[in-house]
Formats: structure tokens, sequence, C-alpha cells
């Protein structure tokens, strides 16, 4: 039971909170029992929302990020993931072009296309069919 004086217009009241129950509060104000409705503030959180402007929409042209040829004189196509190859379809000297593919590797049982990243003509072929391959090993070289 908490007790507070209250003075209101002047006059002094002596006021005893006996309880509350949900927003109702019991109080005894001046030895008369009164139930009085409590209105409640609703509490801001401290923590501000964070409201972010929608990023404008691509434009067709930006949406397409167009493939690009490679400026070195020899370029290693390495292994996308660790699996096996299932087949090669170039040999040292043949002419191949950019997006053409050069063979087919099986990770994570999947069939995975390998495709050249540039117009050449393939220099080596470092693996044959059967063959198990790490993550990042040389495949082919074109040149």
């Amino acid at each position: 039971m908490k007790k507070f004086s209250f003075t209101i217009n002047g006059n002094n009241y002596e006021v005893d909170i006996l309880g509350f129950e949900e927003n109702t509060a019991h109080v005894e104000v001046n030895g008369t029992l009164y139930n009085v409705e409590v209105q409640r503030e609703l509490k801001l959180t401290k923590t501000p929302t964070l409201v972010r402007a929608e990023p404008p929409k691509p434009s067709p042209k930006e949406a397409r990020i167009p493939k690009t040829q490679s400026q070195t004189s020899n370029m290693a196509i390495k292994a996308p993931l660790p699996g096996t190859i299932i087949t090669v379809l170039v040999k040292p000297g043949d002419k191949v072009a950019m997006g053409q593919k050069l063979l087919t590797m099986e990770a994570m049982k999947m069939e995975n296309n390998v495709l050249s990243e540039k117009d050449g003509t393939i220099r080596l072929v470092n693996v044959k069919p059967g063959q198990t391959v790490a993550q990042n090993e040389t495949l082919v070289e074109i040149e």
C-alpha cells in the first residue's frame, strides 16, 4: 500500500493506493474507498525503426550483366566445385568461342557444364573422363 498527499484546488487529500487490477486502481481518499479507472500512455520503444526507401528498379540494359572477354593471353578454366569429370569435349589446338561447352562434370550429384570464358585456342587439357578434381583445380587452359 502506498500513501500520497495531493493538493487539488487548495484542498488537501490523503490517498492510499490499496491495489491494482488491470486498469482499475483501488484507492482510499480521506477514508472513502473508490475504484478509479487508470488510463496509461503507450510507452514508445527506445529502439528506432529503420525505414529505407525502396531502391529504384534497374533498366533492362542495367539488369543484364554482359559477358566480357578477358584481356590476358592465357586463361585457366578452373573447377567451380569438387567433382568428377564425365566428358571432355575439347582437345589441345581446338578453336573455342566464349560460352562454348568445354566439358561436363558431376558435382553434388548434379551434372555441370563448364563453359569457355573467352574466344581462343585450347592450349592444354589437364583432365580426362572419370578423374576426380578439387575446387579451383585448373581443368583447361585457353590462349
